[in-house]
């Protein structure tokens, strides 16, 4: 039996049966077939412990994978072969006997209080073209500033989502398939509120709240990356989505925001997730370091 049909056919059960969402469905099927691509093999029979472990080897040696990388890959075989196993195309799975490497503890890139300010004044006064641009650009950045939103699930965003009234928004079936309220602060509030004006005003009706310009359609994940690759020039620095949630996480902290209350925002599913982010603020450690019950000893 073929890798490319079992792994269509596995990539269905994980969508319509598991309820896997589209960017894992997505990673599943370009992991496959970079592991087909690599290793040359056409068949199932063909896939033994050391072509498995060759292609990682590869992948660490030549590729240059990080640990992060290689634990991605790792788990799309493993997930995979015990598909393969349950349908009876396998005995054994062929990467049980493979370790994970140890990740590496890296503190999350971010910007600091003052970049962000800057980028948010620079998206305000950049020469969009109009003023619907310039409210929906400040609006979506803004988005992932003050509430710390996920690109896919900034995209995503209802129309119905956004609730002006209680301050919250309304994040459907994020990651891991979890739903969550984010409250918004008052200049996020301010944001939004005159994007809706230009977005009623523009008449556009699309069920998501972001639009695009030119069509009554919601904004593009291809017109994001355009739109970033725009903001980053006039930034003067490279940045992606995940920075500027790491920002929201790190400046929330410093903030006095509490570690339980940002990781119930944040999404996350345990939070020892939440905790890297302790490390990432020197301004919060240096304020717990000064409650030492010594330190006020003369």
């Amino acid at each position: 039996m073929t890798i490319d049909f079992l792994s269509s056919r596995f990539c269905d059960d994980a969508s319509y049966l598991n309820g896997y969402t589209i960017d894992t469905i997505r990673r599943y099927r370009s992991n496959l077939k970079l592991f087909c691509k690599q290793t040359k093999l056409e068949h199932i029979e063909e896939v033994t412990p050391e072509r498995v472990r060759s292609f990682f080897f590869e992948g660490r040696s030549h590729r240059h994978w990080t640990a992060s990388t290689f634990i991605t890959y790792r788990k799309t075989l493993q997930v995979f072969f015990r598909w393969c196993m349950k349908q009876h195309y396998l005995s054994a799975n062929p990467i049980d006997e493979i370790e994970k490497p140890r990740l590496e503890k890296r503190i999350p890139e971010k910007l600091t209080r003052e970049e962000a300010e800057r980028l948010l004044e620079l998206i305000d006064n950049y020469p969009w073209g109009s003023t619907f641009l310039r409210r929906r650009n400040h609006a979506l950045f803004a988005s992932l500033v003050f509430a710390g939103l996920r690109k896919g699930e900034l995209l995503n965003l209802k129309f119905t989502d956004v609730d002006l009234a209680n301050s919250t928004l309304y994040v459907r079936q994020g990651k891991g398939r979890k739903d969550r309220m984010v409250p918004m602060c008052r200049r996020l509030a301010d944001s939004l509120e005159r994007y809706l004006a230009e977005r009623l005003r523009m008449r556009k009706t699309c069920p998501e709240f972001f639009a695009s310009l030119t069509m009554n359609i919601g904004f593009t994940a291809s017109g994001f990356k355009h739109l970033l690759e725009v903001v980053v020039q006039g930034f003067g620095r490279r940045f992606g989505a995940h920075k500027l949630r790491h920002t929201f996480a790190t400046l929330m902290l410093e903030g006095g925001c509490d570690i339980f209350s940002l990781s119930q925002m944040m999404g996350h599913s345990d939070i020892k997730t939440t905790t890297i982010y302790l490390t990432a603020s020197a301004q919060h450690l240096r304020a717990q370091i000064g409650k030492h019950p010594l330190n006020e000893v003369a």
